[in-house]
Order: C-alpha cells, then structure tokens, then sequence
C-alpha cells in the first residue's frame, strides 16, 4: 500500500491537541478591523475547534497527525 500524500495547505491551517481534537484559526481576523470592537476582535484572536461535520474531511486531509 503505498503512502497517503499530506495536503500541505491543510497542514499549514489545522493542528491535533493532545486530546485529538482538531483546532483552527477564526476567520474576518485579516482586515477591515475599524469596524470590529476590540471585544470581537479579542475574541477572533483565539484558536477555535473544528465542527464535529467537518473533521472526517481535514483527518483525510492529515492521515498521519492522528
């Protein structure tokens, strides 16, 4: 059987916790920042988990982070 390439790009975006849990950057953290109170952009400056629908695609993507 041969090896399972890893996404390169997803490698770069996801990380595994010591759990198993899968964690991610938020999003709308880039630009237009004006707008956005320093309580949403606090909050936006943290790492969140991703959704229970979407980690069957990013451990497909990381066949070997698991």
């Amino acid at each position: 059987m041969p090896k399972i390439k890893t996404n390169r790009s997803a490698a770069k975006r996801f990380s595994v916790t010591g759990s198993g849990k899968v964690r991610r950057r938020q999003q709308n953290m880039r630009h237009i920042l004006t707008k956005k109170n320093s309580r949403r952009k606090r909050r936006l400056g943290k790492t969140a988990l991703v959704d229970k629908a979407n980690i069957k695609a990013v451990k497909r993507m990381l066949p070997y982070s698991f």
